[in-house]
């Protein structure tokens, strides 16, 4: 029984070093407006918050913020071409992986080239609705309005935590309705925050969140309006939004199991282990010693 009790309390002491509890405490920062001027110092006020600005290289570098803005991805990787989900792990590290429900991602056209902009490549009418934040590029998912962004080491494919993530989106028309979701490590929800919503068409739209109790954020889950973009929506009752910049504190690598825990859990399991070995030495003994 004692045996028992001490392998247990082992157990407890490394699964007590491996799981990170959550308990949120949550900045936010929102802003909405007709032009960016309305939503900058919003947008500021978060990326002080986040830290320093860090170049986009492999690695973590423990601190800082890393940013999206969609600008630099090339023409052949940008409408109507599809965007590969892993383009900002590996093509350009900054440590986010994109996955969707729906079939796909795009980043919209620039001027210079023959493709409409501003998504106009899938319905003539998206020009006259979204507004960049900063100019040209913005970004969707295809054939869903839900993007999981996934954390790793910059240019790795280690698993990483953020602290703070941001997006601004364009044409927030209903409340309630465009949302980022926070998971931690455990996949367990932090928290979900909702987007400003403001009337009319080409609009910009500000959220983010940041957690400052010691949170670790795995995965955060993006939903842009109530339907995806696509030829024929059902307008107005359907609210597209589209996104612009991501802004979200710097990736850091899941930590490994506390030093002395794992000191803790050998010399429990050692102890306990030899003192099984020396109970089984002495009943043979008593076996033996009986007439």
């Amino acid at each position: 029984m004692e045996v028992r009790m001490l392998r247990f309390v082992a157990l407890a002491v490394l699964l007590g070093a491996s799981v990170t509890h959550s308990h949120a405490a949550l900045v936010t920062f929102s802003a909405s407006g007709a032009n960016a001027t309305d939503i900058q110092a919003t947008v500021d006020s978060f990326r002080t918050a986040s830290g320093a600005l860090n170049p986009n290289v492999v690695g973590s570098l423990g601190t800082g913020r890393r940013e999206i803005n969609w600008d630099g991805v090339p023409d052949a990787l940008s409408a109507s071409n599809n965007l590969p989900a892993n383009f900002f792990n590996v093509n350009s590290p900054r440590g986010v992986v994109f996955s969707t429900p729906g079939t796909g991602f795009q980043v919209s056209a620039n001027a210079a080239t023959a493709t409409p902009v501003e998504f106009g490549n899938i319905n003539a009418s998206y020009p006259g609705l979204f507004k960049t934040f900063s100019p040209q590029r913005l970004f969707a998912a295809l054939g869903s309005n839900v993007i999981d962004v996934n954390f790793f080491v910059p240019g790795t494919a280690t698993p990483a935590f953020t602290t703070g993530f941001g997006a601004v989106f364009s044409d927030v028309d209903l409340a309630n309705a465009t949302s980022i979701q926070f998971f931690d490590l455990a996949n367990a929800s932090l928290a979900t925050l909702f987007a400003p919503s403001i009337t009319g068409n080409e609009t910009l739209s500000f959220l983010g969140g940041l957690f400052n109790a010691g949170e670790q954020v795995g995965r955060v889950r993006i939903t842009s309006g109530n339907s995806a973009l696509g030829p024929n929506e059902s307008l107005p009752t359907a609210d597209l939004v589209v996104m612009d910049d991501f802004i979200y504190a710097e990736p850091r690598a899941v930590p490994e199991p506390a030093s002395l825990s794992l000191f803790l859990l050998g010399v429990l399991l050692i102890w306990g282990f030899r003192r099984s070995a020396a109970q089984n030495v002495s009943l043979r003994r008593a076996v033996r010693s009986r007439p």
